[in-house]
């Protein structure tokens, strides 16, 4: 069934939901009803049979009717005008039903059937069509119990039957016929139906319709976004309507487009500005090994270049290999995604901080690399973030004259995080290339006739934007370079 629904289109699911819905509430409403007036038609018969009983019950001498038959010995007849049972004497009612106009009473329909029975359960009353005396009927007339209801058959019909006792012993049987009621009821239940399935077929027309109003704006959507598809036109936002949710439905997708139009374009000027930036290395490697190979290939030619010359070549082209698997490692540092990255961890930057320093004073002996460090824990990548690190002292060190000093501090930032600063004595950058240092492949003007690639301070910006912290250049007094990063500290651990 779950296979089955999940291959219904939407338009299909919502139709069915809807014809559901709305069946379950018709079908819910016509039991109810039917149970109501059920309930209604009990009530009605239970309190006619009661107030028909006790009115025989409480003068039952009244309504005793002498069997028919002449003689002054036959009691009361019709017409004597004396005694309780005074009046035109009984009669039957339409059916056979048997009724007595007995004194104060008037003229009453009773029942319409009903009898009178004395202690030993014997019928005293005559009746057209007597009621049966049942062993529960028995008891109540013997003063065993004061009163029962039963359904019994009298002919082929049913009736419900009341039997109350009398004062002094004795009982009355009052019954009502339950096919009326029942033949109502059964109408009633046919009407129901007929009406619930009008409903609940105008109920599946309805929801098609409703399903098919309610997802123009998905279909709308779904056209827009297989039209990016096939053009791949990520430029182009959808159009969307109001505030509902399909409208934050096509808002999302517009900002996701964007999101992928922007990494889209900073993929290619990454691989643009690569391109241009492994392509001098390269054409320099190639022009030295070119030159290697002719003079192999003609050793006639081999005075035209000097050992000396031979040896500044091969150090010429180490120093390209080594600048170009630089430059590659920056650029898989750059375009490694978040989930290539390892989990973080809790780190302890101080012994970070170590680790970079002790690496950079191999790289350049000619300077002073001063340190002044305090405890901090935050939640990272220890191998980046010691990157991040070498990457600031390395840039440090190229800018700083021989015999220089580098300063480097961590300290508290407040009360949620840490501030790590690096001080060179260099000739500082301008206050215009400021803003672009941390940009890919971005190099000043003064920088330019050093080596590098431009990625390293990028590399540290990244770095310290996914451990949630930032990266700022300012000038130093009286000249260089302060590079200043700020960390957040790790959260406080949860207690249990």
């Amino acid at each position: 069934m779950t296979t089955w629904w999940r291959r219904r289109t939407l338009h299909t699911r919502l139709s069915l939901l809807v014809t559901g819905a709305v069946a379950a509430a018709v079908v819910a409403m016509a039991v109810t009803s039917w149970l109501v007036v059920e309930q209604i038609q009990q009530r009605r018969m239970q309190s006619a049979l009661s107030a028909d009983a006790a009115a025989i019950a409480a003068q039952p001498d009244q309504w005793l009717i002498p069997p028919p038959g002449p003689g002054p010995s036959s009691g009361p007849g019709p017409g004597s005008g004396s005694g309780p049972g005074s009046g035109p004497g009984p009669g039957s009612g339409p059916g056979g039903e048997r009724w007595n106009r007995g004194g104060r009473h008037g003229p009453r329909q009773l029942g319409p059937r009903w009898q009178i029975l004395d202690a030993r359960a014997t019928v005293i009353s005559s009746a057209a069509s007597p009621l049966p005396v049942t062993p529960r009927a028995r008891t109540v007339a013997a003063g065993g119990s004061r009163m029962a209801q039963e359904d019994v058959a009298v002919g082929r019909e049913t009736y419900r039957m009341l039997t109350v006792p009398v004062a002094g012993g004795g009982a009355v049987q009052v019954a009502l016929d339950q096919g009326p009621d029942d033949r109502t009821l059964g109408l009633f239940a046919v009407l129901l139906a007929v009406g619930s399935a009008l409903g609940i077929a105008g109920a599946a027309v309805l929801g098609r319709a409703v399903a098919r109003a309610g997802l123009v704006p998905v279909q709308r959507l779904t056209d827009a976004v297989e039209d990016v598809a096939v053009t791949m036109d990520l430029s182009r936002p959808i159009a969307t309507e109001g505030a509902d949710e399909i409208a934050r439905l096509g808002t999302s997708v517009n900002t996701m487009l964007a999101a992928i139009d922007t990494a889209r374009r900073a993929q290619r000027t990454l691989v643009e500005d690569a391109g241009h930036e492994l392509r001098t290395p390269l054409t320099s490697i190639r022009t030295n090994i070119e030159l290697l190979l002719e003079v192999e290939r003609h050793p006639e030619l081999a005075h035209r270049l000097p050992p000396e010359e031979r040896a500044k070549l091969l150090h010429d082209l180490d120093a390209q290999v080594a600048e170009l698997a630089t430059l590659t490692t920056e650029l898989v540092e750059l375009s490694r995604e978040e989930t290539a990255r390892g989990h973080a961890e809790q780190v302890e930057l101080q012994e970070v901080a170590d680790a970079a320093l002790a690496r950079v004073r191999i790289r350049a002996p000619g300077l002073t690399f001063t340190a002044d460090l305090d405890p901090a824990a935050v939640l990272g990548r220890p191998n980046e973030l010691e990157r991040m690190l070498v990457n600031v002292l390395d840039n440090a060190a190229k800018f700083s004259p021989p015999g220089a000093t580098v300063h480097t501090e961590l300290h508290a930032d407040g009360a949620d995080g840490y501030r790590l600063t690096v001080t060179d004595h260099g000739p500082g950058i301008d206050e215009a290339d400021r803003p672009y240092v941390f940009d890919r492949f971005y190099r000043a003007v003064a920088a330019r006739s050093t080596p590098g690639s431009g990625l390293g301070l990028a590399i540290v910006a990244q770095t310290a934007a996914q451990h949630g912290g930032t990266v700022t250049a300012e000038a130093a007094e009286p000249h260089g370079t302060v590079i200043t990063i700020r960390l957040p500290a790790p959260p406080p651990a949860r207690t249990p």
